[in-house]
C-alpha cells in the first residue's frame, strides 16, 4: 500500500457521520420525553444537563472534520465516545431508587 492509511478518509468521515446522527437522534428523543414528562419530572432531573450526550455530539464533529486529515485520529474519538458511554450512567437508577 505504498506507506498509505489503509482507512480511507472518506469513509471514516462517513462512519462517522452515521454515528453523529444516531447522536442527533438520542438527543431529539431525550428532549422530546423530558418535554412530554415535563422539565420537573424525574427523567429531566436524571437527565440533567446531558453533558455525556452533548459533549459526544462535539466529539463526533471534530472527528468527522479530523477524518480528512488524520483517520485514525478520527478512529480514536469515535472509540472515545464508545468508551464514554460503556461506563454506566447512574443518572436515572439514583433518581428512580429513591
Amino acid at each position: 500500500m505504498d506507506g498509505e492509511n489503509e482507512f480511507a478518509p472518506a469513509a471514516v468521515a462517513v462512519y462517522g457521520v452515521v454515528l453523529l446522527m444516531a447522536a442527533v437522534a438520542y438527543t431529539i428523543l431525550v428532549r422530546f420525553l423530558i418535554a412530554l414528562h415535563g422539565k420537573d419530572s424525574t427523567l429531566a432531573a436524571a437527565i440533567g444537563g446531558d453533558l455525556k450526550g452533548y459533549a459526544s455530539l462535539a466529539i463526533y464533529v471534530v472527528a468527522v472534520a479530523l477524518s480528512f486529515v488524520q483517520s485514525y485520529v478520527s478512529l480514536a474519538l469515535y472509540f472515545l465516545v464508545a468508551a464514554i458511554w460503556f461506563i454506566p450512567d447512574r443518572r436515572i437508577e439514583k433518581k428512580v431508587m429513591k
